[in-house]
């Protein structure tokens, strides 16, 4: 299980002495203390305030009084905040509630106070007299336990404690034990490791499966360890598949991979496939079915959000108005990201325009520009820095409906070829790519002719200037999709090529957790630009030639084959490759920006429609949803406070360290639905 909270910027003093001030209900000599009630239920909200554990207030709360004299001071208070930031948090948290009298050192005496009140422990008592407290405090007990010692104690906890329980159940020292005893212990001692679709199997998984009533030892042990090593088990199934999330794998690949990078035991091997058998009816893995058996995490990353609107409470709650509006959100942040790409690099794109428009071989007249550096330094020269921007303001124009139309459209068809675990044959991406392509000549057509009529009229001095409503009163409708049959020729390739390309490459530069950070996102752009650019140059040339205005003396084009032919006989075919460079250079940066800019965005005006979203957008571990049940909503829990709650909720999901919320003999009713 992974945890990280080093990343958390830390809060100011002004605003946590405010926020202290204000949850603060005790005052001696004229300074401000909390209670360990103030703390665990008015600030954190961990415990309910209504027939709550006393003892268990009062044990939490001692995590933060350090001095252990029933107050929480600010400088208590803003020391736990600086604790919270730091990468093993939840084990120095953990720590400080087994160090009860405050000495930076752990008893055998504290930890069975501490112990004692858990509701494991009430459940299925603990063995304190056994071998394993004595090899970590001593066959007296009188050995105290350093922070580093502890850290690792506590992961032998739990593996002792099934033992032990095993043992018990196992009457007749055969060996085995009953499913039921199985499922028994795994739900009493193990439940921080049960996801719920695990839980609701454990006695099918018994015995393999097979629908035996007993569980061996050795069955039992490895079953444990599996569950305590899927972040392994993940890492295996990557080198598998060299990093493919979608590959799926045989239990003999699985196998080899394991013995190449683990000391993961057949067994264990065996009793996954078993798992992902009864979860999914497959003889083959996924990564989606490692997250599926995954332990509940106890931690979700916190990604730093400017607005957060849960639009449905479950994708079966999308209808037609909320499909429409998750479109508008797109729409709306597509025509962002492609304003801020294209802005990025037009001036590249205009020289690419220019030089495709360079017409050598029979003509008269020399060669404007010797090549797109010259092109760059001339253009500048003579027409200033915003001459490199000429046309800027049709382009962006185009990019709103452009962008939003290619994201959608290949969004939705790529979700009708994604299965229900989230994976997509190669064919399928290709054709969602070429339907986006395709849908958007119909918006952009317009728009780039007049855009390239308005960049290669700076080329001839003292030319009229032109505006874009005379380019387009002048071309009427029909003449404002001149050329749209080698637009269509560019767009569909190219988008067939990019999506893909851009899927695979974001996957294979994700970390271990499938998170992209943005730096990422934007050489995965960069890069399936190149493949996707420079193929579809041919196409691009001849775009250009049908629609620029051609000159006194240069050759004319009556549509597509009339063009590849002419260009053919008389400047050879490396004409169709002109620009090409600039194209690249251009179009790869480009797409990177914009793709960048359109999942950044996502992150930080998160609406969730229910639908799918960009792969890698979530700084998290995979998780199954108790993330998002102690979340806080708290706006005082700022800095490191904003991890408090999972990390508190991490004793009890990481460590089986629960303790009883309300009043012994007190059963919560839940609200009727």
């Amino acid at each position: 299980m992974n945890f990280s909270a080093g990343y958390l910027k830390r809060a100011s003093t002004d605003q946590l002495q405010d926020i202290f001030n204000k949850y603060a209900s005790e005052e001696v000599d004229g300074v401000k203390y909390m209670r360990a009630g103030d703390f665990i239920q008015r600030f954190l909200g961990f415990i309910p305030d209504k027939d709550f554990n006393e003892e268990s207030v009062k044990l939490l709360g001692g995590i933060v009084d350090t001095s252990k004299d029933g107050l929480i001071s600010f400088p208590e208070f803003q020391a736990f905040e600086g604790l919270l930031c730091v990468p093993d948090a939840l084990y120095k948290t953990a720590f400080q509630l087994f160090d009860t009298n405050g000495n930076g050192m752990v008893s055998f005496d504290e930890f069975v106070e501490v112990v004692r009140k858990t509701t494991l422990h009430q459940r299925m008592p603990f063995n304190f007299d056994g071998n394993f407290i004595k090899l970590y405090f001593g066959k007296d007990k009188k050995r105290l336990i350093s922070y580093s010692e502890f850290s690792q104690f506590l992961h032998d906890f739990h593996e002792v404690y099934a033992m032990e329980a095993f043992r018990k159940s196992d009457k007749d020292g055969s060996g085995f034990i009953s499913a039921m005893d199985f499922q028994d212990i795994m739900v009493s001692i193990k439940s921080h490791l049960l996801t719920k679709d695990v839980k609701a199997n454990l006695v099918a998984a018994a015995s393999g499966g097979s629908g035996g009533h007993r569980v061996s030892f050795p069955y039992f042990m490895a079953f444990n360890s599996l569950l305590n090593n899927m972040e392994l088990i993940k890492r295996i199934y990557l080198n598998a598949t060299n990093g493919n999330r979608n590959q799926e794998v045989t239990k003999e690949e699985f196998l080899h991979s394991a013995q190449m990078m683990s000391q993961i035991t057949p067994l264990e091997v065996d009793i996954l496939f078993v798992l992902c058998h009864l979860l999914h009816q497959t003889s083959r893995i996924v990564y989606s079915d490692l997250q599926s058996i995954a332990p509940e995490q106890y931690f979700k990353q916190i990604t730093n959000r400017l607005a957060e609107i849960k639009a449905v409470s479950s994708p079966e709650e999308r209808g037609a108005v909320t499909q429409v509006l998750e479109s508008a959100y797109r729409f709306t942040l597509g025509s962002i990201a492609g304003a801020v790409g294209a802005t990025a690099v037009y001036p590249i794109d205009l020289v690419k325009t220019r030089m495709q428009n360079q017409r050598s071989g029979s003509f008269v007249g020399e060669l404007m520009y010797r090549n797109s550096i010259d092109c760059f330094k001339k253009v500048i020269r003579h027409e200033g820095v915003t001459g490199l921007y000429r046309g800027l303001v049709p382009q962006l124009m185009g990019v709103a409906p452009e962008k939003a139309i290619k994201l959608t459209v290949n969004d939705l068809v790529r979700d009708k070829f994604t299965d229900k675990k989230g994976n997509i044959p190669l064919w399928g991406e290709i054709l969602s790519g070429g339907c986006a392509g395709g849908s958007q000549v119909i918006f952009t057509n317009p728009l780039e002719i007049v855009k390239i009529r308005l960049q290669v009229a700076g080329e001839i001095a003292n030319s009229t200037r032109l505006s874009a409503w005379s380019v387009v009163r002048e071309l009427g409708f029909f003449g404002l999709y001149k050329g749209s049959k080698a637009c269509f020729l560019r767009d569909i390739p190219f988008s067939a090529i990019y999506f893909p390309a851009y899927a695979h490459v974001k996957a294979k530069l994700a970390d271990e957790n499938g998170y992209n950070h943005p730096l990422t996102l934007l050489l995965a752009g960069a890069i399936a630009g190149i493949p996707a650019a420079s193929l579809v140059t041919p196409a691009d040339v001849i775009k250009t030639r049908l629609q620029v205005v051609a000159r006194q003396g240069q050759t004319t084009y009556n549509g597509v084959i009339d063009a590849f032919g002419k260009i053919m006989k008389e400047e050879g075919p490396r004409a169709f490759w002109k620009g090409s460079v600039a194209r690249v250079c251009r179009s790869s940066p480009q797409f990177g920006v914009t793709l960048l800019t359109y999942e950044i965005l996502q992150r930080l005006f998160y609406v969730d429609f229910g639908g799918t979203r960009p792969a890698g957008s979530e700084l998290n571990v995979p998780a199954v949803g108790i993330a998002d049940e102690v979340k806080s909503t708290n706006p005082d829990h700022v800095g490191g406070y904003q991890v408090a709650l999972p990390i508190f909720q991490g004793i009890e999901s990481k460590f089986g360290l629960c303790l009883p919320k309300f009043r012994t003999g007190y059963i919560p009713v839940k609200p009727s639905s």
